[in-house]
């Protein structure tokens, strides 16, 4: 009864660990790479786009001195840059 609860834990240990290893491996594909840049991509694009549009519209609500487009695409670009790095962070640890 013993030997067979070991070569059950022994199975299952080593199914774990084959698990662990195609988990690893799917990372490390190009679709997971190609995956990965096009969310940073976006990650940075929307709120890009999103100022400028903002910006565009306020500045044709209410023209002044200050341009809120290049304000606001300035702003988005740096929101995009930390949101990027998030996500590369996040991605990049090992679980």
């Amino acid at each position: 009864m013993n030997a067979d609860h070991d070569s059950e834990t022994d199975t299952i240990a080593r199914k774990a660990q084959q698990m662990e290893v195609a988990r690893k491996r799917h990372r490390e594909s190009a679709w997971y790479g190609l995956g990965m840049f096009g969310l940073v991509g976006w990650s940075v694009a929307v709120p890009v786009v999103a100022g400028v549009a903002l910006g565009v519209w306020i500045d044709r609500r209410w023209p002044g001195e200050v341009s809120w487009t290049l304000t606001l695409l300035l702003a988005g670009a740096v929101l995009g840059a930390f949101n990027a790095w998030y996500w590369v962070q996040r991605e990049g640890r090992d679980d």
